[in-house]
């Protein structure tokens, strides 16, 4: 049920990891967190608490290297360097990776579902809001979408934003958004879920469900109080929480 491949993509300028968990269902991409790899998911015991959704056939669970992420948490290069990975990396995963997706899928018009945890949630929420014709749903789980903080020069100086990074941002160019694309935004759904315990900060959360609301995108905020802290047993959780929710029923 498991696939491991990767490619050359010139977006990148590098090889790039992906895996897939499954055989038939909805495609469902998630996103590792800032460090993390394509296969981090399965090592912190994600796929165990959907394994009956793989084995049914509801569920197919894709996942690919969290190239931008390092970037920033590593803070490789110039700010302004990270934000053109970042900026890039976004245009992989819509024009190289969906596509594969999809293709593994047997139809190019299939809807992907995306998700991920803190870093992750924020390339969830992202890919929905640029690619809102590829992207039914985003389950964003303790997010983080102000990435300002790893955006800083050697002096601890953050930079000006650059038209990479305002791109890549969905919580600065939401508020310009017009046209076809928000059209299309607007029959999609976020899901924001959150703790209010150790490292999490639920604000974020609702900072950016303002954006979306300020636009007409469905979205909600729920709050899993204190008693979540900013981990994986917390993602495992919710994701297996919303899944039915999410899923088109069988």
């Amino acid at each position: 049920m498991k696939l491991i491949t990767s490619w050359w993509s010139d977006r990148l300028e590098q090889e790039v990891n992906v895996v897939r968990w499954g055989e038939v269902g909805v495609p469902l991409l998630m996103f590792p967190t800032a460090a993390g790899d394509a296969e981090e998911i399965e090592r912190f015991l994600v796929l165990d608490t959907v394994a009956d959704y793989l084995t049914d056939g509801r569920l197919k669970v894709y996942s690919c290297d969290s190239v931008a992420g390092r970037a920033m948490l590593g803070r490789e290069g110039t700010p302004e360097h990270r934000m053109r990975v970042l900026n890039r990396f976004q245009d992989f995963v819509g024009y190289e990776f969906v596509p594969w997706i999809q293709d593994d899928c047997n139809d190019r018009s299939i809807d992907v579902m995306a998700a991920g945890s803190s870093i992750g949630a924020f390339n969830a929420l992202a890919m929905l809001c640029r690619f809102p014709d590829a992207f039914s749903h985003a389950l964003c789980m303790s997010g983080t979408y102000d990435l300002g903080r790893f955006l800083k020069d050697e002096t601890g100086i953050e930079a000006g934003i650059t038209e990479d990074f305002y791109y890549a941002s969905p919580l600065h160019y939401l508020p310009d958004l017009t046209g076809e694309t928000l059209d299309r935004l607007r029959e999609r759904f976020v899901l924001f879920a959150s703790g209010r315990g150790r490292a999490e900060d639920i604000d974020e959360s609702w900072r950016m469900a303002s954006r979306l609301v300020g636009k007409g995108v469905p979205n909600r905020v729920d709050d899993w109080g204190e008693d979540w802290h900013h981990d994986w047993p917390t993602w495992r959780n919710m994701l297996v929480q919303y899944l039915d929710e999410l899923l088109p029923p069988r």
